[in-house]
């Protein structure tokens, strides 16, 4: 499984580099705090794969990183995509090294 740092992707932000973010916390956990990902929920990601971008990078995330590398691991192997990386350290990094402002929970 691929990851990918929260200082990287905020490079791939600033350089607007093609890619897909998919935030796969409940909408609850969203509305607490966003980094503008696409949310398709944990339990609803499975059926809905179609919404998944297959020709260009993307990056999964969760709270803390532990969610979304199980569904980066389950989409590789049901699924075999090859252009996944799990956010390491989640939102929870991000709102840590990028943008304190961000709430955490």
């Amino acid at each position: 499984m691929k990851e990918i740092t929260v200082q990287d992707l905020k490079a791939m932000r600033d350089k607007k580099e093609a890619h897909q973010l998919i935030d796969i916390r409940e909408t609850y956990e969203s509305d607490i705090a966003s980094i503008g990902g696409e949310l398709i929920p944990m339990g609803q990601i499975m059926s809905h794969v179609e919404r998944i971008a297959k020709d260009k990078p993307v990056i999964v995330h969760c709270r803390s990183g532990a969610r979304s590398a199980a569904i980066v691991q389950n989409l590789e192997r049901q699924h075999g995509f090859t252009n996944l990386y799990n956010l390491k350290g989640g939102i929870l990094a991000w709102a840590k090294e990028i943008d304190p402002s961000l709430p955490t929970y």
